[in-house]
């Protein structure tokens, strides 16, 4: 979605009707809802979804001219093949894609044969093929916005137009969220302007890359700062009863971003998440107070850092620099059990530029990943040569 001219901030970029927005409230007029509205406890997205698979091909849809724009095929991670996965192998990426792919197909099954032998004539067999159905998920995963329409409802919705507009880091469109009541319009206000001949970007939330990619099926240029690699971290505490001892667990999850997005990369820090240095100080009885004498403090914080080189350098180990930044993946043979046991046997034998799209979107998060953990451990050998 390109400016044709001048954009200022405040400024109405685009303004779509209410009448042509597709949500549950257009569901519940239609033939599916009526019919499903009953059945086995359907909810009301997967009916969406149901409905999207069955008017795409309507060819006296009023929404014709909006399924004809749409693409064949959305090209996200939900479509990634064996190379793309294989090349994912060593991030945690993989897992979500999978997890995410044998939930959809489970769900699919669930839904067919069954809908085709008890309404032969709405559900078509030729039409409720698993992969129309895996496009109508991949076309609300990719393009639905929650919107507050004109009855006060918020709800998932698909706005014609409107999802030409990209995402960025930084983008010209933050608040977009609600009907206009005395117009009954979406509109798109600019929150920073655009240039004629700009691209106008929208923000698709606080999404990390992993999101973007499985979901929307793209990594952002430029730094993304929810870009994070997880931690979830145990911790014990023992408690002594005179007789016996017993252990509570608590369980918490740090996010850590790529420290090259730190305001300091020095002293005391060293661009590392202050909650997690400190929860590791706690966890490791590494605590530091007024009283600690400064040899202490510069031993407690070896041991932390020392804690977190043992965390990330595993990691890193996971995803080894290519011999060439330009290989990529392909498969050489597998078996359905191997998808299962996530054992993906591939080997190198072309250039990335002649990759298959999925392959060149997993080999550019992958990069990604290994960035990330790359800085962290960098951080922390720097922190070390100064304690």
């Amino acid at each position: 979605m390109v400016a044709s001219e001048n954009i200022c901030v405040g400024d109405t970029a685009l303004e779509i009707p209410e009448s042509l927005i597709i949500s549950e409230e257009l569901l519940c007029q239609s033939e599916v809802f009526l019919a499903l509205k009953d059945f086995n406890n359907i909810t009301s997205e997967t009916m969406l979804l149901l409905w999207s698979m069955r008017e795409r091909y309507n060819l006296s849809s009023k929404f014709k001219a909006y399924f004809e724009t749409l693409p064949a095929n959305f090209n996200t991670g939900l479509s990634f093949g064996i190379d793309a996965l294989a090349a994912l192998e060593g991030t945690l990426l993989f897992y979500e894609i999978m997890q995410s792919k044998q939930h959809l197909r489970q769900q699919y099954d669930d839904l067919f044969p069954l809908l085709c032998k008890n309404f032969p004539e709405m559900f078509r067999k030729d039409i409720c093929t698993w992969d129309n159905f895996l496009w109508a998920c991949e076309l609300w995963y990719s393009n639905s916005m929650m919107v507050v329409l004109s009855s006060g409802k918020l709800l998932t919705c698909l706005v014609p137009v409107a999802g030409l507009l990209n995402h960025s880091v930084s983008p010209h469109i933050l608040n977009y969220g609600r009907v206009d009541e005395a117009t009954k319009c979406l509109k798109f206000p600019l929150s920073r302007p655009c240039d004629a001949g700009e691209q106008c970007f929208l923000s698709y939330g606080k999404h990390p890359g992993s999101h973007l990619v499985t979901f929307y099926g793209f990594l952002p240029g430029g730094d993304n700062p929810y870009d994070v690699i997880p931690l979830d971290l145990d911790t014990s505490a023992d408690e002594e009863d005179g007789a016996s001892q017993s252990v509570s667990t608590s369980q918490t999850t740090h996010m850590v971003r790529g420290t090259w997005l730190s305001r300091s990369g020095g002293f005391p820090t060293y661009g590392l998440p202050q909650p997690l240095l400190s929860h590791l100080r706690t966890a490791l009885g590494c605590d530091r107070n007024e009283s600690t004498a400064e040899t202490d403090i510069k031993e407690n914080d070896r041991v932390v850092l020392e804690t977190l080189l043992s965390i990330f350098n595993p990691m890193l180990e996971e995803l080894p620099e290519p011999d060439d930044s330009d290989w990529c993946y392909t498969q050489t043979h597998f078996c359905v059990g191997a998808i299962h046991q996530h054992h993906l046997p591939v080997h190198l034998i072309s250039c990335r530029e002649s990759a298959s799209w999925d392959v060149k979107l997993a080999l550019d998060y992958k990069d990604l990943q290994r960035r990330i953990i790359s800085s962290i451990v960098t951080s922390c050998m720097s922190a070390l040569e100064n304690v």
